[in-house]
């Protein structure tokens, strides 16, 4: 059986999964970026919980990242449309179909990545925090 961060991370990726974007998890950058972006999540890092003693229990806020890559000659406003697109998404139901209490993106900090030979990348990490509660830090 899946722990509660593996059941929240994977419904994140299936919500990321629904938007035109090609969505990976945990893989490296391909060699070719798709015509409709792509985006890869990162585990991240589950941080150091709060603990209440009675019922024990964990609380944590969860540091997910989406990296978001697009590439072609258009790439300011598919980087836009992008990064709106995973808002929405989130926004939809900020609790994942109740899998976590809160989901919530960060701002992107684009940059412009040189690629010798081809047009140049657009990409973004995107933290998205998730608050959820456990019975064990492991769970």
């Amino acid at each position: 059986m899946p722990t509660k961060r593996e059941t929240i991370l994977a419904a994140l990726h299936a919500r990321l999964s629904a938007l035109p974007a090609t969505a990976l998890r945990g893989e490296i950058l391909p060699e070719r970026v798709p015509p409709d972006g792509l985006l890869i999540l990162r585990d991240g890092e589950p941080g150091e919980p709060e603990v209440t003693l009675s019922p024990l229990a964990y609380h944590f806020q969860h540091r997910a990242e989406i990296e978001a890559v697009v590439q072609g000659p258009d790439r300011d406003a598919g980087f836009d449309s992008l990064c709106a697109s995973i808002g929405t998404a989130i926004a939809a139901d900020r609790t994942l179909g109740g899998r976590c209490d809160w989901a919530e993106a960060e701002a992107p900090r684009p940059v412009d990545v040189p690629v010798e030979g081809a047009v140049s990348l657009k990409a973004a990490v995107i933290p998205v925090v998730l608050h959820y509660t456990t019975t064990d830090p492991l769970g």
